[in-house]
Parts: structure tokens; sequence; C-alpha cells
């Protein structure tokens, strides 16, 4: 039995990979009824006919609703008996956002407040929100509708612990390898097709992470939330440069084409900050960054002497562990679409 024991679970933005992965570690324990929540009627006939043909004994348990979390009538509608919820809808490409940056705020920003004010007020038990590591420090508009997103989520938290219904939290993790729209499966179509990999510049860093992991962190912080926590996964990285030889060295090598850094891109990413490490516990695999529950009388809060508002470092993907070439193999093959990817090709 588990603490989803006969449950509802509504995920926003669920035919995305984020959503795919949670049904595969949930469908089939003894979860009530998973609620996949999004706007593409296309994405989700194709969930419901693939959980129709692999899983036909629990494919009963998803329901689907089409709605938009910026129009908060139809997240309500979708609400009504739903206990806990993983806010995963989010426009995440960082190009795009930068040429269409209100359209990040009403999703990003607009959504997420849409979402935790249904929730407050149908009484959903538990919310985990998903952010992303672009939003500490943000030089990109993504990365800045994730920030203030994370700062509507705390707001809303101190609300909802107010009214004593709702614990609402936050994850934050880096790059999730073969999501959709991400760099791996970009990688190993341009081989396929003889063409050299198109990488931006060989030495910026990022974190690596397979989908497993990122509802790991989910559920690990579901279990474990005080209202407004954050939760951060500690991650090892690497550099572009060895993404790339180690997705070579598993398809093939056909060269390298260095394209220059896109719109609002970072040379690392932070993914906890210097002010926020500072009030952060290590808890073993992540840091867990508690809720700031003063109020704005700080006459209440004045302490003589100096008083530390940053750590020494930032958490980044610059002074994490990196990975060597062949680290980077060892860790792609963790994903299921790498694996799916060889097979193919008959490596």
């Amino acid at each position: 039995m588990s603490e989803f024991n006969g449950a509802t679970l509504m995920i926003t933005g669920g035919t995305g990979s984020f959503g795919s992965t949670v049904l595969k570690h949930f469908l089939t324990t003894d979860i009530g009824e998973i609620r996949i929540f999004s706007r593409d009627e296309k994405k989700q006939d194709d969930m419901r006919h693939e959980l129709q043909a692999k899983y036909p004994g629990y494919a009963g348990k998803v329901k689907f609703y089409i709605g938009n979390v910026r129009n908060i009538e139809s997240v309500r509608d979708a609400m009504p008996g739903v206990d806990y919820i993983f806010h995963a809808a989010a426009l995440k490409q960082v190009p795009s956002c930068e040429f269409f940056p209100m359209e990040a705020v009403r999703t990003n920003v607009a959504g997420t407040d849409n979402v935790l004010h249904a929730a407050i007020e149908a009484g959903v038990k538990r919310v985990v929100c998903l952010s992303t590591d672009k939003a500490a420090y943000p030089i990109n508009a993504m990365g800045i509708s994730k920030a203030m997103m994370e700062h509507v989520i705390f707001a809303n938290a101190r609300v909802a612990a107010e009214r004593g219904n709702t614990v609402i939290c936050c994850t934050r993790y880096g790059n999730v390898m073969c999501s959709r729209g991400s760099v791996i499966p970009l990688f190993i179509d341009q081989i396929k097709a003889g063409s050299p990999i198109t990488i931006t510049n060989p030495d910026m860093t990022r974190f690596l992470m397979n989908l497993d992991e990122a509802v790991e962190l989910v559920r690990f912080a579901f279990n474990h939330a005080n209202p407004g926590d954050l939760f951060i996964q500690k991650a090892d990285a690497s550099t572009i440069g060895d993404l790339a030889k180690a997705v070579q060295k598993l398809f093939g090598d056909t060269g390298i084409n260095i394209i220059g850094t896109r719109h609002g891109e970072k040379l690392y990413e932070t993914l906890m900050t210097r002010e926020e490490r500072l009030r952060s516990e290590d808890i073993g695999k992540y840091f867990r960054v508690a809720a700031d529950n003063r109020d704005l009388n700080y006459d209440k809060y004045f302490v003589r002497g100096q008083v530390m508002t940053e750590a020494e470092d930032s958490y980044t993907s610059h002074n994490t562990t990196l990975l060597d070439v062949d680290g980077v193999v060892k860790k792609i093959l963790t994903t299921d679409y790498v694996q799916e990817e060889l097979a193919k090709t008959g490596r």
C-alpha cells in the first residue's frame, strides 16, 4: 500500500515527458485515478491508445481533461475529487520564450496561480510544482517567468498554510535528458541523417538527470514537504562538448559543427543561489530550502551585528561533479530513449 492508495492524482501538462514517466511509475500501483490535464487533444488521444494497447487492465484508471492552465474555469472543472496535483504544465523552450515572453508569463506565471487558487478552493491536500535551474539568477524570459512562478508558489503556499488545508511546495531540477525538445534526441537525429552534430558552445556546462530521477524528486517532495519548501536535486553535470562526444561514441561520429550561443543561453546553470544556500538543509540526495515565513513587519526580525544574506557560493553546473565522456555515456544509457534508439541501430 502506497501513500497514493485509492487517491486521485492530477497532472497538469500530463501528456509531456514528465507526465508519461509518472504514468509508468504509478499506473500499476494501488492509485485510484490519474487525471491528465492538458491542451493538446492529439497527444491525449495518442496517450489513450498507447495505454489501451500496453496496459489494458489499468488504462481505465486514467481520465483525460482538455483544458489550459491559462483558463481558470477549465482548471476548476477538472478539480473536483482531486487529492493531489503534480503541476508540470509550462512553456520550457528558452529561444521560444525569448521571442514570445508574454506567452511564457501567461502559462508559467498566471497559469500556475490559476492552478494553485483552484487547488486551494477545492481542498486539494498536496500540490508539488515543477521548476527549473533557469529560475535561479535568471537571464532569459523562460527563467524569469519560472522565477516569478516560484514566487507565486511560495505566496500561495503561505495563504494555504494559514487556511490549513493545502500543502504547496516546489521542486527545481536541471536538464532532463531526452525530454521533449531536449538536445540528445536532436543529436541522435542528426547522426542518423549523417549530419554533423550542432552544438552552441562546447565549454557550456549543464546538469544531467533522467526522467525517473525527476519523478523521484517530486515524490520525495510530496512525502517530506512543509508548506513553501523548495527541493533541489543534487546532480552531476558535463560540458556540452563532452555530451556530444558521448552521444557520438554510442551512435557514430559524424563530426561537430559549432553554431554559437542561442538567444538567452547561459554558460552554466545554477540550481541553488547563494542566498538560498544560506537557509538550505542538506538531506542526502537533495537540498531542502525552507520557506521564508517572515511577514512585512521587519522590525520584529531586527538582529544586532552582522546579518548574513549570502553563502559563499551557489550550487552550479560548474562546481558540481563534472562527468568525463565515459561518465556521460554511462549516464545517458540510463534513459529509455537512448536504449530504444540503440536497439533500432543494432548497436
